[in-house]
């Protein structure tokens, strides 16, 4: 960590998905973190963001759990998170969500994983060596709540940190999606009312990563990998599905 960041406070939220069903990928960010010489603080207390209840329109239920989510992070310069859909809700729906609140000047301050390590860090390559052929998932929240590179929608050229930074990565090849920001299908609540859609929708994901040549499928969001795993597992198509922070975390690189 450069000097003008050696007294920032960072802390690191970890969506409840990740908690419950991939705590690897929580460990695995701490570990990329302190390699870029940021030395996270974990905060057990938020399980949650609220984005699920907020999804279906339950204002009522999610507003507890976004003032629960101040009153944890209200002394941190930073928060890190590797889920670009709990960022898009903290940093884009907390203000409609509790408007009056004490400590709302933290969501703009609540980052994505490769977004924090590219922006603040000032973290340009990763190093080390992951000899695979990686497609990378753009999960709709990373890309078009977040802005995290260029939807393929609008007219403009945006910076893509998870991109970037995953090829900076010796012998990691990005194969080449014919449609590489379409939604994968699961949308939270989504995937429940409507599984058949999102099975097919998901489905065709997968197929355009298996015919890019695909060995794993990345992204930033663990519950875009875990719907797309899941499919993949009732097919038995031989692609893995790993976090962006695990293949940081894998490739061993040196800061």
């Amino acid at each position: 960590m450069s000097d003008r960041l050696a007294n920032v406070r960072v802390a690191l939220f970890v969506p409840c998905y990740v908690d419950q069903l991939a705590p690897q990928v929580a460990f695995a960010s701490l570990r990329v973190l302190a390699r870029f010489g940021v030395k996270a603080s974990f905060v057990s207390d938020p399980a949650c963001c609220g984005q699920p209840m907020a999804n279906v329109g339950s204002a009522d239920e999610a507003r507890p759990l976004a003032l629960s989510f101040l009153r944890s992070f209200a002394g941190f310069d930073y928060v890190v998170c590797p889920s670009g859909s709990c960022v898009s809700m903290v940093r884009n729906h907390y203000r409609g969500l509790v408007p009056d609140a004490a400590g709302l000047e933290i969501c703009g301050r609540t980052m994505e994983l490769c977004e924090f390590l590219s922006d603040v860090v000032g973290v340009d390559r990763i190093g080390g060596r992951f000899p695979h052929r990686v497609g990378l998932h753009k999960s709709c929240h990373g890309l078009r709540g977040l802005r995290l590179g260029s939807a393929s929608e609008l007219v403009e050229t945006r910076p893509d940190p998870v991109g970037e930074l995953l090829a900076s990565i010796e012998g990691l090849q990005l194969v080449s999606l014919e449609r590489a920001d379409e939604c994968c299908g699961f949308g939270g609540a989504f995937a429940v009312e409507e599984s058949g859609v999102s099975t097919m929708m998901g489905r065709d994901r997968v197929d355009d990563h298996v015919r890019a040549g695909a060995e794993v499928i990345a992204s930033i969001d663990m519950s875009c990998l875990l719907h797309l795993q899941g499919l993949m597992r009732r097919r038995s198509v031989g692609v893995r599905a790993m976090h962006v922070a695990e293949i940081f975390d894998a490739c061993g690189g040196d800061a």
